[in-house]
């Protein structure tokens, strides 16, 4: 357990990260802000005030990235601790992870992405560590059970 003192103010942050599938590839987003700036990650932000997950992962992606997806399910909830240099506790984020269908839109970083890319599970596990942890995890499952489901549905 956190030795409270040392984390005294510091209250988690609700926020959403868009898992968008097209095809075979999952929609990565380099985060300009902390955490995990500079690394690859599933779109999202933070939840705002009377907004649904859904809503929240449905305006975020569109902030960042300008694609239009339809929210489907939650897949995970994930704790996000982000550390200055000393190792205090600066954020504590909660990420619960939207599960989206790809319907189109005018594709471009925005917000906190700088870049913005499609990847394929070889092309994230090539990624030398430029994708974090989490999203890595989650992208994985992701596109495993897509490429599953895509299999059970082609005729023998």
């Amino acid at each position: 357990m956190l030795d409270p003192r040392v984390h005294t103010g510091v209250l988690p942050v609700p926020a959403v990260s868009a898992a968008v599938i097209r095809g075979d590839h999952i929609l990565m987003v380099r985060r300009r802000n902390p955490p995990n700036a500079g690394m690859l990650a599933l779109p999202g932000g933070k939840v705002e005030a009377g907004e649904s997950l859904q809503q929240a992962a449905t305006r975020e992606l569109l902030e960042e990235t300008g694609v239009i997806a339809a929210p489907r399910r939650i897949l995970t909830a994930i704790d996000l601790f982000d550390h200055d240099e000393a190792g205090l506790l600066r954020m504590h984020f909660v990420i619960v992870v939207v599960q989206m269908e790809w319907q189109g839109g005018l594709e471009a970083a925005a917000d906190d992405a700088t870049e913005l890319r499609w990847m394929d599970l070889e092309a994230l596990e090539q990624g030398d560590g430029e994708v974090c942890d989490s999203a890595l995890d989650v992208a994985r499952r992701v596109l495993a059970e897509a490429m599953t489901a895509e299999s059970a549905l082609k005729p023998d």
